[in-house]
């Protein structure tokens, strides 16, 4: 598989609101979760992301 493909899915799925949490995207779920309950996380997660400038 191509990293362009590899890289469109990644991008897809993780940005595509699911039904399973609520209507929020995996990546909004987990801020929403390490906002809650920050001791449950070893690193902040916003490094883990990609952002509109990388």
């Amino acid at each position: 598989m191509s990293a362009h493909l590899k890289d469109y899915l990644w991008a897809y799925n993780s940005a595509r609101p699911l039904r399973a949490l609520k209507g929020k995207t995996p990546i909004g779920f987990i801020l929403e979760r390490w906002q809650d309950d920050p001791e449950r996380f070893h690193d902040d997660p916003v490094h883990y992301f990609p952002g509109p400038y990388s």
